[in-house]
Order: C-alpha cells, then sequence, then structure tokens
C-alpha cells in the first residue's frame, strides 16, 4: 500500500513539474511580447543621455511598464513624448492591461495625431474604455500615467508639457524636490 501511494505521489508530483514548466514557459515567452512594446533603452540614452531607466517587475510579466514616442511638431521641431504607466493588476493580468493601454497610447499618437498630453490621455482613456466595453463582464481596468512632452525648437528653446492621471509630476529644481498633482481620472 505504501509502495502504491509513493507511486502515485510521485506520478503526481511529475505531473505538477511539467505543468509549472509549461506555465513558466509561458510567461517568460509572454515577457518577450511585453519587452517588445517597451521603447529600446538606446533610443532613450540617445535622446536623453544623461538618463537611466529603472524597470523592476515583480513578477516576470508586469503591469507597470514606460513608453515613448518621437514626433514632428506644428514647427517641425522634434517632440519627445515619454511615460510611465501603472495598469491594474500585476503578473499576467497587469501585463495584458498594459498592452491593451500601451497600444491605446499608440493609437492616440500615430492613428488620431494627437501631440499634446492632456489630449493624448482623454483619447487614450476612450480607447481604452471602448475594448473593455466590448466585454460583457464588468471590467474596471486601466491605468494611471505621466506622460511628458519635450520639444525643443530651432533656436534650442525648450518647451515641457505634462498631463498625469493619478500619477504626479516630481521634479528637482535648485536642489528642491517638487511635485505637480495629477488628475485624480484614471485611464480606463
Amino acid at each position: 500500500l505504501i509502495q502504491k501511494q509513493k507511486v502515485e505521489v510521485e506520478h503526481q508530483k511529475e505531473l505538477v513539474e511539467e505543468k509549472n514548466k509549461e506555465i513558466t514557459d509561458s510567461i517568460t515567452y509572454a515577457k518577450r511580447l511585453q519587452d517588445a512594446i517597451l521603447p529600446p533603452i538606446d533610443l532613450i540614452s540617445k535622446c536623453f543621455p544623461e538618463s537611466f531607466v529603472l524597470f523592476k517587475p515583480k513578477d516576470i510579466v508586469a503591469g507597470d511598464f514606460y513608453w515613448m514616442e518621437i514626433v514632428k511638431s506644428q514647427n517641425n521641431a522634434e517632440r519627445v513624448l515619454i511615460a510611465a504607466a501603472d495598469c491594474t493588476g500585476h503578473g499576467v493580468p497587469g501585463a495584458m492591461v498594459s498592452v491593451v493601454c500601451s497600444n491605446a497610447l499608440n493609437r492616440s499618437v500615430k492613428e488620431f495625431n494627437l501631440h499634446e498630453p492632456g489630449l493624448i490621455l482623454d483619447k487614450t482613456r476612450d480607447l481604452v474604455l471602448e475594448t473593455f466595453e466590448k466585454s460583457d463582464k464588468d471590467v474596471k481596468d486601466g491605468m494611471d500615467i505621466s506622460l511628458l512632452s519635450i520639444e525643443q525648437n530651432v533656436k534650442n528653446e525648450i518647451s515641457i508639457k505634462w498631463a498625469g492621471a493619478n500619477n504626479p509630476l516630481w521634479y528637482i529644481q535648485n536642489a528642491t524636490w517638487h511635485e505637480i498633482k495629477a488628475n485624480k481620472q484614471p485611464i480606463g
């Protein structure tokens, strides 16, 4: 009887290990897909030479992401849009929401040709809501985000614009820490 139980336990252990490997392999592949939506570090370094990115997901995949797009403004100057976002959920659910939200940001800029942070976030919110309202389930997911626009004109003057949905803007000026509060309306 003990021998039979031991064989059964070993069989169950093998099944659990096999399923665990399948799940881990699947999540690791999902990480490759999620990494593909993140802007390359060299692009960020090219635009901001003295910068760094600290991205440490809690799990293999994450609900947090950073985003960046370079566009031409009305006066043909280069405008860099850069964001830090925190989506609802952790792990796989959070990663799925981050893909939806990143796609909505991309569409707001590329498809709808929006370049002002506040307008981008308004359209992104509409697109995220539109995506989730297709479900007959009560989906209450979305993201908090801080979105910055940095433009340098031909006279080397820099214009910075910002909008935030539940995420503030922090900056240091004259060795003093400052915070600009965000709108309390999330995206989603």
